[in-house]
């Protein structure tokens, strides 16, 4: 995404900051010194640029950087350079990984619309995010950020409309909180209006990613249409800073439920302790850690890879480590569309008869006598 991807924003009106009241430049002068944009659309059309000396990588897979994620990488954050900066190893191939590794594209009924288990859907409602994970599930549109015509939502609308069994909507992207928030709320506003559907889900980066753009004002909107969640994607401790903390507290406020996403990441929260510090901070944050991902098959992926085995431990240093709000599901979502399964450390040692000998957290054995059944001669 450049300059010119939020060139639409620049219309030379007055643009109110929704908290302070404070008027923001046009830092390009482009408007005579008239005051436009609000400040996190400036910051974000001046970060989103190609990185000189990677061309290789960036003209395969684009690259995106906001202002917050550039600045803790500048801080020395190694976690999230390796999260966002490229990396030639993206090039390198593999036979395990494909371009859509979930099916996306097959499991498309009508346009931006995913409709993959019974009773919820994927709804994409944005092509834009404020900065570029190199290792999305969606690699494949990175680059895009053109914006989406409202009008070829219509489609979707109309899927859901037409489909009663639907009583959950995921609306993602891109990200849905780089709309604006008109047009967020029209969204948010017509899939209210539809009966048989329930619960409406926000999946978003955003608060870490350009904090600056979860305002009081989008919080108390957002907190209009409930029941409605919002799910965050956070990786590292080092991603809960005092910005992004600020940020969830906003939500948080405004009676918005919060659930977190990680994906597990070589040479990122690949161990224990990371993943400890994580969930409990994410609590303290007030965020309930939700799913822990295997990282998906997607091409310009293999080096992030980490074997089952390991997060099947992670989850094991989790269990009754820390309390058991902060312990997450471990998933891998199947390649080719087959969905979400999720694996949990084996703790049955043995049964004999009615009685049942498990591992405690610790490693130690204990037995459990069941009901209903007799002991084995």
């Amino acid at each position: 995404m450049t300059e010119g991807d939020y060139a639409q924003v620049k219309t030379g009106q007055v643009v109110e900051n929704a908290d302070e009241g404070e008027k923001v430049q046009d830092e390009w002068g482009e408007s005579g010194g008239e005051y436009v944009m609000e400040r996190w659309k400036q910051m974000l059309a001046r970060s989103c640029r190609g990185a000189a000396g990677l061309e290789a990588v960036t003209r395969v897979f684009p690259m995106c950087l906001s202002p917050h994620v550039l600045e803790l990488i500048r801080g020395g954050s190694e976690a999230i350079r390796r999260q966002f900066m490229p990396d030639v190893a993206e090039l390198e191939e593999s036979g395990d990984l494909q371009p859509d590794p979930l099916a996306e594209e097959r499991l498309s009924p009508v346009p931006n619309i995913v409709h993959k288990y019974p009773d919820h859907c994927l709804f994409l409602v944005s092509d834009a995010c404020a900065a570029y994970c190199r290792f999305c599930t969606r690699k494949r549109k990175f680059g895009a950020g053109r914006g989406i015509d409202p009008t070829k939502l219509e489609p979707g609308f109309a899927y859901i409309e037409r489909h009663a069994e639907i009583r959950d909507v995921l609306v993602s992207g891109g990200d849905p909180l780089l709309l604006e928030d008109g047009r967020l709320e029209e969204i948010l506003r017509r899939l209210r209006k539809i009966r048989h559907l329930e619960i409406i889900r926000l999946g978003t980066r955003v608060p870490f990613s350009l904090p600056e753009r979860v305002t009081r004002k989008l919080a108390r909107m957002l907190g209009r249409y409930h029941p409605l969640y919002v799910n965050v994607h956070v990786n590292h401790p080092d991603e809960l800073d005092a910005k992004t903390v600020g940020a969830l507290g906003r939500l948080a406020d405004a009676g918005i439920p919060l659930g977190s996403q990680t994906v597990l990441l070589k040479g990122v929260n690949d161990s224990v302790e990371v993943m400890r510090t994580l969930m409990t901070k994410l609590l303290a944050a007030r965020m309930r850690p939700y799913y822990l991902f295997q990282s998906d098959l997607v091409f310009g992926n293999e080096h992030f890879r980490t074997p089952l085995r390991q997060g099947l431990e992670i989850m094991r240093g989790l269990r009754c480590w820390i309390s058991g709000l902060g312990v997450p599901a471990f998933i891998i979502d199947l390649p080719n569309g087959g969905g979400k399964v999720q694996l949990v450390p084996e703790n049955l040692v043995r049964r004999e008869g009615r009685r049942w000998t498990f591992l405690n957290y610790r490693g130690q054995e204990y037995v459990y006598p069941d009901v209903g059944e007799e002991d084995e001669d």
